[in-house]
């Protein structure tokens, strides 16, 4: 779903990601194929329009795209993309020489990007490490074995990780994160304030329709809706400095209007951040 979203972008002009389409395609689950090939009229299906949807993951790749070319302004030479998914930043970011992007996932996804990306001829622009593991193992152990140094600084990533997690696990992955990291490295995520956003009517009536148009996922059955830490106040007194920003402000950023319509209010206190730890 997210790489049919890049795709859309790709398209649209905004990012510059020429594997997403491809990779979606290679999936083969047939509404995110029709979506990125344009089969799925808007209709009269409130709430959804690609051209919305591209804006909304221009903002989100962006974000990511340039908090690791920063990062690696500063001099970070190692990145950690946890739950990489269908990310493709290791083949299409200007990564400076000598850099490592380490990717982590589950075995079946590593082998299923790699594969489909070498079979379209795609390369590396870093020295990629893929690191097969599930999130509920010892991931960290993993990650160090694979040759991550945690004396020197790094740059994580947790792009659209967070809500899936239980509050145990966020504690876990950000304790880890915290731990593996050296002064100077840095961190970015999205923070979700109130999963119950899920349960809203306002989602649940946009979900039915978009049910109608072949999207079959709940995100109300993958979120946890426990009460979870405060990702910005549990970086904070884990020795972060963090900086954040709403999603409104993003698109303003971007050069994008934010819709005013109930969805849009809905989801309007999602928030970016970055942090750099002291």
């Amino acid at each position: 779903m997210v790489a049919a979203q890049r795709a859309l972008s790709s398209d649209a002009g905004y990012i510059d990601d020429p594997f997403a389409a491809p990779l979606v395609r290679a999936v083969g689950i047939d509404v995110y194929t029709r979506l990125v090939n344009g089969e799925i009229p808007v209709g009269d299906y409130a709430g959804f329009d690609p051209a919305r949807m591209a804006r909304g993951m221009a903002v989100r790749t962006r974000f990511y795209d340039n908090y690791f070319i920063e990062a690696t302004r500063t001099g970070i030479r190692q990145a950690v993309i946890v739950a990489a998914g269908l990310d493709a930043r290791a083949y299409r970011l200007p990564w400076p020489d000598g850099t490592v992007v380490y990717e982590v996932d589950l075995p079946d996804v590593i082998e299923f990007k790699t594969s489909t990306l070498r079979d379209l001829g795609a390369e590396p622009t870093a020295q990629r490490r893929t690191v097969a593991v599930d999130l509920r193992d010892d991931w960290p152990a993993a990650l160090r074995e694979a040759g991550f140094d945690p004396e020197a600084p790094s740059a994580w990533s947790a792009e659209g990780l967070v809500v899936y997690l239980p509050p145990e696990a966020q504690d876990a992955l950000f304790g880890n994160i915290t731990a593996l990291s050296a002064p100077t490295s840095q961190v970015a995520c999205e923070f979700v304030p109130d999963t119950t956003i899920f349960k809203d009517p306002r989602w649940r009536a946009h979900h039915d329709r978009m049910t109608e148009l072949g999207f079959q996922v709940d995100f109300d059955e993958l979120v946890y809706h426990y009460e979870r830490s405060h990702i910005i106040e549990d970086l904070i007194k884990r020795g972060w400095q963090v900086q954040h920003r709403p999603v409104a402000e993003m698109h303003a950023a971007n050069g994008f209007q934010y819709a005013d319509d109930e969805i849009a209010q809905a989801f309007g206190d999602i928030t970016y951040l970055n942090a750099v730890k002291g």
